[in-house]
C-alpha cells in the first residue's frame, strides 16, 4: 500500500462512516470501458460537487491489495453483472494534481517542477512495492515491467488534472511537460495498451478544443454541458435530497429552493452535494459554498469589458434566463472572445446552470443567487454594472417616495436601451423590464411574481426581509390601458392579501405601457396595514 499505487480503501471507509449517498452505479459504467477502446474517461465537474469522493470510491473498488467486498457489497454496484469480475483485480495508481501544485507553492519551487515530481513520485510507489524495478529509470518502462511481473493492468485515478493547465496558463513550457507526461501514459501505443485498463481523469474544465492538449485527446469527456451517462453522478438527485432532509428531519422544499436548479437531459433535479450535507449538518440552510475558493473567481469574470456581458449578469440576477452560444469557449481560462465565453465558462464553475436543449442559461438557486447578490451590494466605481445598479437604487427610492414620473423616466430609459427585450409587445415583456430596473431589490426583498392573492394574481410583489425597514412593494402591469387601471385592479382583487403576516407600509404601483403613444406612465399609492 502507498501514497500512489494501491492505496487502499481507507478513505472510502471513513466516506462511509457519515451519512453516505450511494454512487457506486457509477463503477458499472467505468466496468463497462475496461480494456475497450472507451477505457479512457474524463469527467468535469464544478469544485465541491463530488469529484474527490468519487475518486476515494474507485480506489477502494479496483486497488488489488484489499478486499473491499464488506464496503460495496450493500450497494448498487453489487447488482451489476461485472460487480465480481472488477472487484480489487488491478493495480491502482492515483494521484491529485493539487497536492504536487500545493507541495511546489509550500517549498518555494517552481510549477515546472510538477510534472518531473508527479512522474517520481509514481515511479517511487511502483519501486517501492516491487524493488526488483529500481533499476529501470523511465516510468513507462517500470510500468511496463511491473504489469509483466504481476499479470495486472493498471487503473489510473487522477483527480484535479487540468489544475496545472489553469495555474500556469502562461507557462507553455510547464503545460506542455505535464502533457508530455499523460501523452507517454495515455497516448502511446507502446505502453497505453499494455498497461492501461482503464483511466478516470477529473478536473473543472473540459479538454481544449484547439488541438493542443493532443495528449489526452483519445479521453471521453462528460462535462456540465452534456454528461451523458454520467448525469446522475453530478451530484445528488431529488429523491436522494428528499431522503437526506428526512434523516435529518430538515425542510425539503427549502433545500430545493438552495441548492437545486442543474438539470440534464435524463436527470431533471440535480442538487450541490457538498452545501446539501454542509445544511444537513449545521441545521440551517445557507451559502455554505461561499467559503470555497470558487467563489472567489466570479467578479472577475463579470468585470470582463465584453459588450453586453454586465447586462446579462443583471438580467440573470433578476431572474431571467439567457441564451448563450457554447461553442466557441476554448475550454480555457484566458481566451475570451466574447461574453459568452465568459457565461459558459460560469457554467462550468458552477456558477450558472444550462439547458442543453433550450441553449438557456440561469441562476440554478438561493445560494449562487447570494453570490451574485454580494457582487451587486459591493460593486463600485464607473463601470457599467455599477451605473446600472445606482440606476435601480434611483428608481427604487423615487418609488418609495411616490415620484411617479421620475419612474416613468427610468423605465423609459431602460425601454428605449440594449437592456429592453427586442419585442416589446406585450405585459411580459413589460415585465422583464420592470424586474430588471428594480434589480436592487433582490437583496432587500423576496421577489415573488404573478402570486395568487386575493381575489386575482399580482404582477410582482417584492416583500421585505425582516430585518429590512422598508414598505412592501405591489406592482401591477398594464398594456393599453392605464396606471390608474393598475391601482384600481389592486384593489379590487385585494392583493394586499398576501401580506396578511406583514404588518407596516405597503406601496402600491401601477404602471402601464401605451402601445399608440409609446409611452409609459405611473400610479403610486401608499396603504398602511396593521
Amino acid at each position: 500500500m502507498g501514497k500512489h499505487m494501491n492505496p487502499g480503501n481507507e478513505a472510502f471507509k471513513e466516506a462511509l462512516q457519515t451519512y453516505y449517498v450511494d454512487k457506486t452505479g457509477m463503477i458499472a459504467l467505468i466496468n463497462r470501458t475496461i480494456n475497450t477502446k472507451m477505457k479512457l474517461t474524463c469527467i468535469s465537474r464544478p469544485r465541491r460537487f463530488g469529484k474527490s469522493y468519487a475518486v476515494q470510491m474507485l480506489c477502494a473498488y479496483y486497488d488489488c491489495q484489499c478486499d473491499s467486498h464488506g464496503l460495496f457489497d450493500k450497494y448498487a454496484v453489487s447488482q451489476s453483472a461485472d460487480y465480481e469480475t472488477h472487484i480489487n483485480q488491478y493495480n491502482v495508481l492515483t494521484f491529485d494534481v493539487t497536492n504536487f501544485i500545493s507541495t511546489v507553492k509550500r517549498t518555494n519551487g517552481q510549477l515546472s517542477d510538477v510534472p518531473d515530481m508527479i512522474a517520481a513520485d509514481l515511479r517511487s510507489d511502483i519501486v517501492r512495492a516491487y524493488p526488483q524495478l529500481a533499476d529501470i529509470p523511465r516510468l513507462e518502462d517500470c510500468l511496463l515491467e511491473c504489469v509483466n511481473l504481476t499479470g495486472r493492468k493498471f487503473v489510473f485515478i487522477i483527480d484535479e488534472w487540468d489544475a496545472l493547465i489553469r495555474e500556469a496558463k502562461h507557462d507553455h513550457a510547464t503545460q506542455e511537460a505535464y502533457l508530455n507526461l499523460l501523452r507517454g501514459l495515455f497516448k502511446n501505443n507502446d505502453v497505453t495498451p499494455y498497461v492501461v485498463a482503464a483511466a478516470y481523469m477529473t478536473g473543472i474544465l473540459p479538454i481544449k478544443k484547439d488541438g493542443s492538449q493532443s495528449a489526452i485527446s483519445d479521453f471521453r469527456e462528460y462535462s456540465v454541458l452534456n454528461p451523458g451517462s454520467f448525469a446522475e453522478y453530478v451530484g445528488f438527485t431529488e429523491a436522494e435530497v428528499k431522503t437526506i432532509c428526512q434523516q435529518y428531519d430538515m425542510d425539503f422544499d427549502e433545500a430545493k429552493k438552495w441548492y437545486n436548479g442543474y438539470s440534464f437531459d435524463t436527470v431533471q433535479s440535480i442538487y450541490n452535494p457538498y452545501s446539501v450535507m454542509l445544511a444537513m449538518e449545521m441545521k440551517a440552510y445557507e451559502p455554505y459554498w461561499r467559503q470555497t475558493s470558487a467563489a472567489d473567481s466570479l467578479v472577475t469574470f463579470i468585470n470582463m469589458d465584453f459588450d453586453g456581458l454586465q447586462e446579462d449578469i443583471m438580467r440573470l440576477a433578476a431572474g431571467e434566463s439567457l441564451i448563450v452560444n457554447t461553442s466557441g469557449f476554448q475550454n480555457d481560462v484566458e481566451t475570451f472572445n466574447s461574453k459568452n465565453d465568459v457565461l459558459t465558462l460560469l457554467i462550468h464553475l458552477g456558477y450558472l446552470a444550462y439547458d442543453r436543449l433550450s441553449k438557456r442559461v440561469r441562476i440554478p438557486n438561493e445560494e449562487i443567487r447570494n453570490e451574485f447578490i454580494t457582487i451587486l451590494q459591493n460593486v463600485r466605481g464607473n463601470s457599467k454594472l455599477a451605473g446600472l445598479v445606482r440606476a435601480s437604487e434611483k428608481l427604487l427610492s423615487n418609488t418609495l417616495s411616490g415620484n411617479a414620473d421620475e419612474v416613468v423616466r427610468a423605465i423609459e430609459k431602460i425601454r428605449k436601451s440594449q437592456y429592453a427585450p427586442n419585442f416589446y409587445n406585450n405585459e411580459q415583456a413589460l415585465r422583464y423590464v420592470i424586474k430588471f430596473a428594480y434589480i436592487v431589490c433582490v437583496d432587500k426583498y423576496m421577489q415573488v411574481e404573478e402570486l395568487p392573492s386575493g381575489k386575482g394574481i399580482a404582477d410582482v410583489v417584492y416583500i421585505p426581509y425582516k430585518e429590512t425597514p422598508a414598505p412592501a412593494l405591489v406592482i401591477e402591469l398594464k398594456w393599453n390601458k392605464s396606471s390608474d387601471a393598475a391601482i384600481s385592479q389592486i384593489k379590487d382583487k385585494n392583493y394586499p392579501a398576501v401580506l396578511e403576516n406583514y404588518g407596516g407600509e405597503i406601496v402600491l404601483v401601477g404602471i402601464n405601457y401605451d402601445d399608440a403613444s409609446k409611452s409609459h406612465s405611473c400610479t403610486i399609492e401608499k396603504i398602511n396595514k396593521i
